[in-house]
């Protein structure tokens, strides 16, 4: 096995059990290829810990086990698929909730990689070439552990072309017959596994869905932002609210966020479905004198349209001052990040700025991190990514 020394700094990260290899801890890596096995090393030598080579984001490799002496082969793999399947039992008995993650990359042991599952149906996702060599032991691992799977798909993170082709996706096993109806909590999601790099549902988001259907939208009026397929609206219409709005820039929207009120029972033409920048659609709707009581806010960490450029990081408290101007008396804003450039103090710190400068009070009603299936290590904190709070304006 092949050893690379990491810079001091970096060797005393990776000590304390940091998995992640970033490209600032090698001064230089000659004669590796992707997806190779290598034993990471302080700069005199000293055994670190085992894993593999793979670019990926701001890192060039993971750490897979600190333990000399175990062995990186088809045992590891099983091994490590077994425990986490453990720790998901509970999913795989509740009939309510067919969708949900059991591998989620470094939380469970191995960098670069998730896996979900659609009722019966896998997804491996991959975050670099790297890992993708290793396709074999995982794929094997994962028939292993779950035998009785009716179909494997994937989506190559690492592919930057964009391009997908629909039969790219399939592995093995019998293809879907799409849209696949799963269920999250009861209520019903159309997903494609075989259409693009989404699938029309984020799993991470279950028991926000959950909170705002059971507890917060019964008779009111709500405003889904950068709404995607619509999710959040469905469950607020579940729940009982008066009428939903959803807000998207993709031509897609409509007719995705379409499909998921319809899977459910509920009458599209009672629902707002709006094709538009929400950026435009801030000062239009406060323009227009509209307010709403329940307010979703869940951009992406970076968005661009034709004329704005949105960073989660710079841009989210400007983003919230103008989620206020539209926010009834006391109504309330889910305000939710899935950026892994700050934590939830900073998160918190955008919150008390806007509304200081808004020239209003509110108050915290709850918050919420990634639910227990994206399963994460204190080790890595930057893995636990989802921030969400509900606040009272």
């Amino acid at each position: 096995m092949k050893k690379i020394s990491l810079k001091q700094t970096f060797a005393e990260q990776v000590k304390k059990g940091y998995p992640l290899i970033s490209k600032d801890a090698v001064s230089h890596v000659n004669g590796v290829w992707e997806g190779e096995l290598i034993e990471w090393v302080d700069e005199r030598g000293a055994f670190l810990g085992k894993g593999y080579y793979g670019v990926q984001n701001k890192g060039i490799g993971w750490v897979l086990t600190f333990d000399a002496n175990e062995k990186i082969d088809q045992s590891f793999f099983v091994s490590r698929l077994e425990q986490a399947a453990k720790s998901r039992t509970h999913l795989f008995r509740d009939a309510q909730t067919t969708a949900f993650r059991v591998f989620n990359g470094e939380g469970d042991g191995i960098g670069g990689v998730t896996i979900d599952h659609y009722d019966g149906f896998y997804l491996i996702q991959w975050y670099s070439e790297g890992v993708y060599t290793l396709k074999a032991e995982v794929l094997a691992a994962l028939e292993h552990v779950y035998p009785d799977y009716k179909g494997i798909y994937e989506k190559k993170r690492f592919d930057t072309s964009g391009q997908y082709i629909e039969d790219d996706d399939f592995v093995k096993g019998e293809k879907g017959e799409f849209p696949l109806i799963v269920k999250e909590n009861g209520m019903n999601v159309a997903v494609y596994l075989n259409d693009g790099a989404m699938t029309g549902i984020f799993l991470d988001q279950r028991h926000v869905r959950k909170a705002i259907r059971d507890r917060y939208a019964k008779g009111k009026t709500v405003l889904n932002t950068f709404s995607y397929t619509g999710a959040f609206s469905v469950a607020a219409a579940l729940g009982g609210a008066s009428r939903t709005t959803s807000v998207d820039v993709a031509n897609r929207s409509l007719k995705k966020t379409s499909e998921q009120f319809e899977v459910n029972g509920i009458d599209v033409d009672g629902q707002d479905i709006k094709v538009m920048d929400v950026f435009k659609y801030f000062p239009f709707a406060a323009k227009k004198g509209w307010t709403y009581d329940l307010v979703i806010l869940d951009p992406p960490s970076f968005a661009r349209t034709k004329k704005h450029t949105f960073s989660a990081a710079k841009d989210y408290k400007k983003l919230l001052k103008e989620a206020i101007q539209i926010t009834a008396e006391n109504g309330v804003i889910v305000a939710s990040t899935n950026s892994s450039a700050f934590g939830m103090k900073k998160f918190k710190g955008f919150i008390a700025q806007a509304f200081k400068e808004s020239g209003q009070t509110y108050r915290i009603l709850e918050e919420y991190t990634l639910p227990e299936d994206f399963r994460t290590t204190k080790n890595y904190p930057e893995g636990n990514y989802l921030k969400v709070v509900f606040i009272q304006a």
